[in-house]
């Protein structure tokens, strides 16, 4: 298996010529020293430059961090050694450390010391606790002391290289070195020590552009890696992987295996000279420094080699060495979730391969570790060899005693109780292979599934897959693409039943193998299935389950985690780090099986299990009901009131949602509840929850909206109690109380407004609220308050507006008048009257005015008619009837006296009318009038005329009637 080197450039830092890198351990930095004298920090996660100073005006040939004291120090040409805080880019200190140029900075891992090396052949220790005080100098090197490094296994020994082509390894406190390395032809450049505890191992790199890797125990040289075309300017062993990285001035990082020592990657940036290489404990991050700027690459996978059998043992590889730790010694009471738990480590053994993955089988008896093209299965226990052999990948089947190996990109061999079964080549090749209830196959065509049995194709889909995960059951599978995961369910039965009719089978087989179940748009990490639960850990660092279609978040990570497994006694799911820390969350059994028995509509299991469910969980399971629309259930469920009250709402179940209205007395609560009583045409709770919420504009809707002119009374209370004037005005606009809008205007310093509205509805009131204005106005502007124009004052400005007092008088008897809605057809609409023509158009000032009304005393649209009550009559059409009365009259009254009942009656009947008509209008008139027709009666009581003095007498008496009955005026 060659080495998982997935290489992914996270930073390009162009700048000028970088003599030396270095990585933060806790911070997202890298540290850069410039050949033109500055040292810059970038942030390689935010991409930004953070932090920049200048040391001097000559090359800086060294910086460190410091971390433990906030420092950078730096080394540079001026021979000079400085001391920055980070932070405050304050300099703390500068000392003239060597005689020459500060080639190479060390830090002491433990102590309080620095090393330094130097063009002047010495090698300096200072000690800051003691200002910085040289302690020792180290002689012995008769050219420039290019690199010093701290041995990280012995703290107490160092190595340096030279130009006087040796590598000499010295003890703290001896002034002679422990011994020298020799070996290069030319000057030696650079210097680093293995980190892993299997090896006593050094390695150097030369202007003989030759690299050599050096036993320091034996002093003797194992192994020469050639292939540089240049001269070898840095050299590192990386400190988790197994690789050596050398870097040349003919511009190449290159990558060598550290077991085998075999080339596995070249890289070339394109940016001139390779001068330094950084990397850091803990990290897959290496710094590369070049002539024309930094490069920050991550290396390898993070994803620990860890794994947990079904028991709570942990199996893990530290470097070649395996461990083992056990869950089972724990307190299980006192984890806290994502605390790092305690564990007893106990060392097995170290492994022949350098292990990439490790992986128990499913039932926990056995553990295969995979690396350097190899595989070696191991008792989980002992760590006894069991089987061995080369594998470029390796994977479990659902059956514990079943396994597959992929040997190259065409061929795949299955195993059965460790031996060979069966050799097959898949179709399109095979460029990963995953195992589970069916092994997957992908390649280019994309993931092919096979019977573990028969080798038989079940079904090809067209999907990249970067993992692919089986539930225990083998029902459910999740596939794992690099930008989202599918859940499918697997049907067995079909699959069957296509092995009987061969028709079935298409050449990307059995279509019906599979059930979409969902697709989520997320980057699934690693994950494992409990019952029909996915749990995963994403992208964001965020620990989450998949049930029917629901995502649940179990914790938010602060640090990428994987997972190692779940515990059903321990209801506790465990995850590792890549520092090998793990840490516990608890996720409760009773939840997922209630949770596995809704996805499977089986109610009787999942009502058996509901109970043994704490309580603070059971809100957690009615969310999920919910989403699986099983709104009843969730509301019997929940013990969380919101999340009751809003299924009630959801469900239209009034009298719950009223009592857990009342129970949390929420405005926001009363509101959706008056909607849904609004809804379900319950308006008495309707009214009810709106008071509750102290919602004057619902109210206001619904009083309207019934035509309730008590409620808007009530309400227009309320709101001005409540200080809502908007809606006590509107309120009281509608009951026609306009007297009181105006002083709410005025009560809210609605000055102008006021005087608006007076101008327009209570023109009475104009010169009271005009007064206010000019008070209020003149704090402002004292000139503007005066303009303000007062009727009283200034009635030239004001035509009409004595007569509006009058329409105001006229209109203010039918504001009193509540009209029943149901009547708004029949009534003209207020733009449309005219108050000031219809006063227009009324009879004498003298006389009252009355707009006629019906049977329903509603004013008559657009009516108006005067009644006359004596007087000149004041159309023709009046004079007219008046005459034709006269006339009729003198008819009669040359008949004599009536000869018949009906003639009686109708001369009574015209003198009735005439003495509507033509009532006099004085008193002398009055009496002058009954004479006459007392002498009128007489007369004709003697009949018809006798003689002509008669008939001329009757004419004159006439005359003089028609003179008296004329108005006077």
């Amino acid at each position: 298996m060659p080495l998982r080197l997935d290489i992914k450039r996270r930073l390009t830092a162009r700048s000028d010529r970088v003599k030396s890198c270095d990585l933060h351990p806790t911070e997202q930095w890298m540290l850069v020293s410039l050949y033109n004298g500055n040292v810059h920090i970038w942030n390689y996660e935010s991409q930004q430059l953070v932090k920049s100073f200048e040391v001097c005006d000559l090359p800086v040939r060294a910086a460190v961090f410091v971390p433990r004291k906030n420092w950078v120090v730096t080394g540079s040409d001026d021979m000079q050694v400085r001391v920055f805080n980070y932070n405050t880019l304050e300099r703390l200190n500068a000392f003239d450390a060597h005689s020459d140029y500060v080639r190479s900075i060390a830090v002491h891992p433990t102590q309080p010391f620095i090393l330094t090396s130097s063009d002047d052949m010495l090698i300096k220790l200072w000690n800051w606790e003691k200002n910085w005080v040289c302690q020792q100098v180290f002689e012995g090197h008769t050219h420039y002391v290019m690199e010093v490094k701290v041995n990280p296994k012995d703290n107490n020994t160092f190595a340096s290289a030279s130009l006087d082509k040796t590598v000499k390894v010295w003890q703290l406190g001896s002034a002679q070195p422990n011994f020298t390395l020799e070996g290069h032809e030319k000057g030696v450049n650079c210097v680093d020590y293995y980190m892993g505890g299997d090896k006593p191992y050094l390695i150097s790199g030369a202007d003989d552009r030759m690299v050599k890797i050096w036993d320091y125990q034996n002093k003797t040289c194992v192994q020469t890696l050639e292939g540089h075309a240049q001269n070898i300017a840095s050299v590192s062993f990386h400190p988790e992987l197994p690789i050596i990285l050398t870097g040349s001035e003919d511009g190449t990082v290159k990558i060598w295996h550290a077991n085998t020592y075999r080339l596995e990657t070249t890289l070339n940036y394109g940016l001139e000279r390779v001068w330094s290489i950084g990397v850091l404990r803990g990290s897959n991050n290496v710094a590369l420094g070049y002539d024309e700027g930094a490069i920050l690459i991550k290396l390898g996978r993070e994803e620990p080699a860890m794994s947990m059998d079904a028991g709570g043992k942990i199996i893990w590889a530290k470097h070649s060495e395996l461990q083992q730790a056990s869950l089972k010694a724990l307190e299980k009471e006192e984890i806290q979730d994502g605390e790092r738990l305690p564990l007893a480590v106990k060392d097995m053994g170290s492994c022949e391969v350098y292990p990439q993955t490790v992986q128990h089988n499913p039932n926990g008896r056995f553990v295969v570790v995979c690396g350097d093209g190899e595989y070696i299965i191991y008792t989980a226990m002992a760590l006894r060899n069991k089987s061995f052999g080369s594998a470029q990948e390796f994977v479990w089947a659902a059956d514990s005693s079943e396994y597959a190996v992929r040997e190259s990109s065409s061929s795949i061999k299955l195993f059965k109780n460790f031996k060979e079964r069966k050799s097959f080549k898949p179709e399109f090749g095979a460029e990963n292979i995953f195992g589970g209830a069916l092994l997957g196959v992908k390649s280019v065509s994309g993931l092919a599934f096979y019977d573990w049995e028969t080798q038989e194709l079940v079904r090809r889909i067209e999907i990249q897959p970067r993992a692919v995960y089986w539930s225990e059951t083998g029902e459910l599978c999740c596939i794992v693409t690099d930008e989202s995961y599918f859940v499918l369910k697997y049907q067995p039965d079909a699959v069957a039943a296509a092995a009987e009719n061969p028709e079935k089978i298409t050449e990307d087989g059995i279509e019906d193998a599979f059930d979409v179940l969902g697709e989520v748009s997320e980057t699934v990490k690693t994950g494992l299935w409990v019952g029909d639960c996915f749990i995963y850990t994403n992208s964001v660092n965020r620990l989450n389950y998949y049930v029917g279609g629901e995502i649940v978040t179990v914790s938010h990570l602060d640090r990428t985690m994987y997972l190692l497994g779940y515990i059903p006694q321990d209801n506790r799911l465990y995850l590792g780090d890549k520092e090998l820390n793990v840490v516990s969350f608890q996720l409760l059994l009773s939840v997922l099986e209630y949770q596995t028995a809704v996805m499977r509509r089986d109610f009787d299991t999942a009502d058996r299990v509901l109970p043994t469910v704490p309580k603070e969980q059971r809100t957690r399971v009615a969310h999920f009901l919910e989403k699986q629309g099983f709104k009843k259930q969730a509301l019997a469920v929940s013990s969380d009131a919101e999340h009751k009250f809003d299924l009630a709402i959801q469900l239209g179940d009034l009298e719950n949602a009223y009592n857990l209205a009342k129970e949390s007395a929420s405005e926001q609560k009363w509101k959706q509840l008056a909607e849904l009583a609004t809804s379900q045409a319950k308006f008495e709770l309707a009214q009810q929850c709106l008071h509750e919420a102290q919602d004057h504009g619902g109210l206001l809707l619904l009083a309207t909206a019934a035509g309730n002119a008590d409620m808007v009374t009530k309400l227009g209370i309320q709101a001005d109690q409540a200080g809502k004037h908007n809606v006590s005005f509107l309120s009281y606009f509608l009951l026609g109380d306009l007297e009181r809008c105006l002083e709410i205007l005025l009560a809210s310093n609605r000055v102008p407004e006021a005087a608006f509205f007076a101008r327009t509805y209570l023109p009475s009131e104009i010169s009271r609220v005009v007064e206010l204005w000019r008070v209020q106005l003149g704090k402002v502007n004292e000139k503007a308050g005066q303009s303000l124009a007062d009727p009283k004052d200034y009635a030239n400005l004001f035509p009409d507006y004595a007569a509006s007092l009058q329409a105001q008088q006229m209109l203010a008897g039918e504001r009193t008048k509540v009209i029943p809605a149901e009547d708004w057809k029949d009534i003209m609409a207020n733009y449309e009257r005219k108050p000031l023509e219809e006063l227009n158009a009324l009879a004498d000032e003298e006389d009252l005015i009355d707009e006629p009304l019906d049977d329903k005393d509603h004013p008559i649209a657009g009516a108006v008619v005067e009644e006359l009550e004596g007087g000149e009559p004041s159309k023709p059409e009046e004079e007219k009837v008046l005459d034709d009365e006269l006339e009729e009259l003198d008819i009669i009254g040359s008949l004599g006296e009536p000869s018949t009942p009906e003639e009686e009656k109708l001369l009574d009947d015209e003198l009735d009318e005439l003495d509507i008509i033509g009532e006099p209008s004085k008193p002398e008139e009055e009496k002058v009038l009954d004479d006459e027709l007392e002498e009128l009666d007489i007369i004709g009581s003697l009949g018809e005329p006798s003689t002509p003095e008669e008939e001329k007498l009757l004419d004159d008496e006439l005359d003089e009637l028609d003179i008296i009955g004329e108005p006077s005026k």
